[in-house]
């Protein structure tokens, strides 16, 4: 991890490389995730395991880190 990467954007990053399809939904600071396909079977697991048992702030700050659906 570089000394610019927090550990959200470590998370957000190793879930993608596994294949992780979830994007980030934010709609008036509301932040939450669509998962239109199955995540492949290591991502899932990852996202089980390291990133839904987070408290919800920390979870929110990895969430961010992900493609968004949003219009920019």
């Amino acid at each position: 991890m570089s000394e610019m990467e927090t550990e959200s954007l470590k998370l957000a990053k190793e879930y993608l490389s596994l294949g992780g399809a979830r994007r980030a939904k934010i709609d008036d600071n509301i932040v939450n995730t669509r998962l239109w396909e199955n995540d492949p079977p290591e991502a899932a697991a990852f996202w089980d395991k390291h990133i839904q048992s987070l408290p919800e702030d920390k979870r929110r700050e990895v969430e961010l880190h992900l493609p968004t659906i949003n219009a920019t």
